[in-house]
């Protein structure tokens, strides 16, 4: 094997890591969010990416984004969540292809009972990553990264 093959090899292997992390953590919190709150991680994602907009709405295309979804994905889960009566839709007054997504009453009040299990549950499963040595540096490297603002 040579320097670049040992190369990918690295990528191919932190890239394992990183995955292994995401697996521990939003099993974790998808347990949780849905025992206790009835959510999904994807849905908790929203309704906290939602939450934290100036003026409380994001267009449809900077959700999917944020949820890491496609376009049709962020849809039909727009759409589940709008049934649920926990997001609303908004049509754009400057552009009338424009969608708008915004939480409601509901939503917020649903989020702020789910965001202590989230973080509690977060807190608990990078504990555990913490304890894994091969996760444990990773972990370490989540804790030195600047705080967002």
């Amino acid at each position: 094997m040579g320097i670049g093959d040992d190369a990918v090899e690295i990528r191919a292997q932190g890239w394992r890591t990183l995955a292994a992390l995401h697996g521990l953590i939003e099993t974790s919190l998808e347990r949780a969010l849905q025992a206790g709150h009835e959510l999904s991680v994807v849905e908790y994602t929203v309704l906290d990416a939602l939450s934290r907009q100036d003026g409380w709405h994001m267009r449809m295309s900077q959700l999917a984004r944020a949820a890491a979804l496609s376009g049709s994905a962020t849809t039909r889960l727009v759409t589940r969540l709008e049934q649920r009566r926990l997001l609303t839709r908004i049509l754009c007054a400057d552009d009338r292809r424009g969608i708008y997504t915004e939480l409601t009453p509901a939503g917020s009040e649903l989020l702020a009972q789910a965001r202590p299990t989230h973080d509690r549950v977060l807190a608990d499963a990078l504990a555990e990553a913490e304890a894994t040595p091969e996760l444990a540096p990773l972990v370490d490297a989540l804790h030195r990264l600047p705080a967002a603002r």
